[in-house]
This record gives C-alpha cells, sequence and structure tokens, in this order.
C-alpha cells in the first residue's frame, strides 16, 4: 500500500497535488510521502524476530530528509560508502546502529567509520581484514566484524542485482570460511561477531532466501564448534516489490518474516536487516512534463522532460515502472501506444517501450510510479542537465528536501587550470 491516488481528479502524495507541486517546483521532480515511508517501515519491522536491528540500505535512498524520517522509528543505516556514513550521521542514526558494507572499502572510510564507532563492519575479502585489523591498530581499537559469506545460492533476479553467486564480487566463497574465520581470529584488533549474507535484490521468491539462510545458520554452529562467538546474523535486504500491477506479487515481509524464524531458530543470535527497495521504492514517484508527442512511421514517441540521468534503471536494468497520467482519466478512455523516452541523446534513454496510456499532449503531467528506491541516488548530471530536485509530503504539508541545481551551480563545479584562464 502506498499513500499516492486520485483526489478530486489529480494524482495526489497523501493531500498535497502532484499538479500543484508541478506548478511550485517545476518538472522533473521526486515526490516521497512521509506515510507511506513510515507504513513500509512499520510493516517490515514487525514481521521480524523482537530485537532485530533494521538498517536501511542508504543507497537506495540518500536524502536526509527520508533517512531522518526512518531515524524517528527507531533505523539503523547500511552504508557502502564514507559519503553515506556520514548522511546517516547527519540525518541522526546513532553510530551504534550503522552497519559499513562494500567491497572496496578504503583504509580513510576504515578510519572514519572506527572513528565514529559503528555497530559492525561486513568484511568482504581476507585483504580487507588485513587492512581494517591495521587501521584499528593505529587507532588503539577493535574493529567488530563479520565475515560475508557468499552462499552460491541463486537468487533468480535479474543478473545485475545477483550477489549471492560464485561469479560475483561479493563475499569470501562458502568453502574458505572456515579458513577466513581462522584468520581474523588470529588479529588482535578485530573482533569476529558474527555473519554476513546477501545474496542479491528484488527477489520475488522466499526460496532462495530460505536457502541461503539455512546455510548460513548451519555456518554458525560450525564457526561455534570451531570456537568463534556467532552473537549475530546479519542476512541483507533483497525482498522485492511489486513494480508491476499484476497478480503475482512479492511475497509479503509476514511469510519472510516466518522464513527468518525458522531459518534461525535455536540460534540465539541478534538478526540485522538491510532494506532498501522495500521501504522507499513505491513511497516515492518522479513526475514529468509531457515535451512533445512525435509520431514516427513505426512509432509515436510521447518525449518527456526527465531523462535516463533522473531515473537510469529502465535503462540500465530493462527495468519496468509504471506510468500515469497526473489528470486521472476517464474510466474507459481510448488508450494509444506510446513509447516513453526521454530528452537525453541515447537511444537507450527509454523510460517504457510500447506501452499503453491515455492520449497525451504537450504540457500534460505524468508520473513515473516506484522511483522512491534508486532514483535520485543513482542520477547524474548527464548531458549537462540539472538532477531533479526531491520533495517530502507529510500529510498537508510538503518541503523541499534536495532543491533543483542551476546550470551555474553545475559550471562552477568546473575550474579552469592557469593556462587557460588568461
Amino acid at each position: 500500500m502506498n499513500h499516492f491516488g486520485y483526489q478530486d481528479g489529480t494524482l495526489s502524495a497523501e493531500d498535497v497535488s502532484l499538479a500543484t507541486l508541478a506548478e511550485r517546483v517545476g518538472t522533473p521532480f521526486y515526490c516521497y510521502s512521509r506515510a507511506t515511508l513510515e507504513r513500509h517501515y512499520k510493516v517490515f519491522a514487525g514481521a521480524l524476530p523482537k530485537d532485530s536491528l533494521v538498517a536501511f540500505s542508504v543507497k537506495a535512498n540518500g536524502n536526509l530528509a527520508v533517512l531522518k524520517t526512518l531515524a524517528l522509528l527507531g533505523a539503523g543505516a547500511d552504508v557502502v560508502s564514507g559519503g553515506e556514513l556520514a548522511k546517516a550521521l547527519a540525518a541522526g542514526i546513532p553510530a551504534a546502529k550503522i552497519v559499513f558494507s562494500g567491497v572496496g572499502k578504503t583504509r580513510e572510510e576504515m578510519h572514519q567509520a572506527l572513528t565514529a564507532g559503528i555497530y559492525q563492519f561486513n568484511v568482504e575479502s581476507e585483504q580487507e581484514l588485513l587492512a581494517l585489523d591495521e587501521v584499528a591498530r593505529e587507532l588503539n581499537k577493535r574493529a567488530p566484524i563479520t565475515l560475508r559469506i557468499n552462499p552460491d545460492v541463486d537468487a533468480k533476479t535479474h543478473a545485475k542485482i545477483t550477489t549471492g553467486t560464485a561469479e560475483t564480487k561479493f563475499g569470501i566463497p562458502f568453502a574458505h570460511a572456515r579458513a577466513a574465520y581462522v584468520q581474523a581470529a588470529a588479529l588482535r584488533n578485530v573482533e569476529i561477531v558474527g555473519i554476513d549474507v546477501h545474496i542479491g535484490s528484488q527477489l520475488t521468491e522466499l526460496e532462495p532466501f530460505e536457502a541461503a539462510f539455512t546455510k548460513v545458520a548451519e555456518l554458525a554452529r560450525t564457526l561455534r564448534l570451531d570456537g568463534h562467538s556467532i552473537t549475530r546474523l546479519d542476512l541483507g535486504g533483497g525482498l522485492g516489490v511489486p513494480y508491476e500491477n499484476n497478480n503475482m506479487p512479492p511475497p509479503d515481509p509476514v511469510a519472510y518474516g516466518k522464513v527468518v524464524a525458522r531459518a534461525t531458530e535455536g540460534l540465539g543470535c541478534r538478526l540485522v536487516f538491510e532494506p532498501g527497495r522495500l521501504i522507499a521504492a513505491n513511497a516515492g514517484v518522479l513526475v514529468s512534463k509531457v515535451l512533445y508527442v512525435k509520431r514516427g512511421d513505426a512509432k509515436t514517441f510521447l518525449i518527456l522532460d526527465a531523462g535516463m540521468n533522473d531515473l537510469i534503471r529502465p535503462a540500465m536494468y530493462e527495468a519496468h515502472h509504471e506510468i500515469v497520467a497526473v489528470t486521472e482519466p476517464v474510466p474507459g478512455v481510448e488508450r494509444v501506444t506510446y513509447d516513453v523516452v526521454g530528452p537525453v541523446c541515447e537511444t537507450s534513454d527509454l523510460f517504457a517501450a510500447a506501452r499503453a496510456l491515455p492520449e497525451l499532449k504537450s504540457g500534460d503531467l505524468v508520473a513515473i510510479l516506484s522511483a522512491g528506491a534508486y532514483g535520485a541516488t543513482m542520477s547524474s548530471t548527464y548531458n549537462a542537465r540539472p538532477p531533479a530536485p526531491e520533495v517530502l509530503v507529510s500529510g498537508a504539508e510538503w518541503a523541499i528536501v534536495r532543491p533543483r541545481l542551476r546550470h551555474d551551480d553545475l559550471i562552477a563545479q568546473d575550474k579552469l587550470p592557469g593556462w587557460l584562464s588568461k
């Protein structure tokens, strides 16, 4: 469930008309619903075993207002860079609720995280383990660690967001896990606290989760017999969301929670989860204006003022996003088949191919749905296009939570060397 719907003939976010926002903010823009963020967090957290840490994946949506909304509910953060760590802390998420993931942590980032006093590092390789031990020794600290173990389980999702098979760059191979924990135990400035696993994103079936979690639970028992203290299991994120209006939605969090409880029963570990998409995707839309309707010999193109620099998921992942008119269509209205495209100078700047929509004209507004995750965070300034601003709605109130950059702002980021300034 989300809090976007038609009111008085216009698509609204909670009690705010998207058409009104378009007039005030300009297009394109992202709009997030506070009520939806809160509801999704509460439903997910409520389905998990007690005392679980829900560490929101900052890479999904790093806006400070979004992070603060979740922090007020008790959320932690899963970060994959020093910048994301700084954002999480700035949003008021306690360091003791932050986990640091990612395959390429730099020594500077390790220093930053150790100084902040984060909850744990999810270590991805033996070399990273040695580097973290050295940085912790320099700071006279012990780094709390889990080792991310790759269980070689196919997540049955898109190849570019599968992370738990042997062919990906993520984690330590399952067969090497015991040796890696022996290596970690010999280091004086790291403290083993648990195991980490994350098999991918946008999973629509529970079986891969159950297979991975069962393997990790068995490994936990084995490692305890080896003498290691395993008190936490970080089970990652990845539960999918319904991007399409069809009759086969992803499993709900309650069913997911039952899989977790069954796989981890009797271990007595604190569980950590890293949802991102599940919380934020359907809490956000990208609102855009129709620039032109171009009728070619083979297709009719709906050209929007939003481009792949604003929302790259369709170009990168062939991702499906529902697209709706902001003005409510008359029931039974005839539909036109469009290729919905942006202005970026790339053929891949395509939001939807052969999409049936109510007939639209220049100046009409559309909303690209389920854009709250991996939308703004993956945006760029390609074609020297300022990224879309972001708006947060709360009931009848709204605020711009990331302003639109001006062309002068983009130009000011570049510096001419002295020999070109004469």
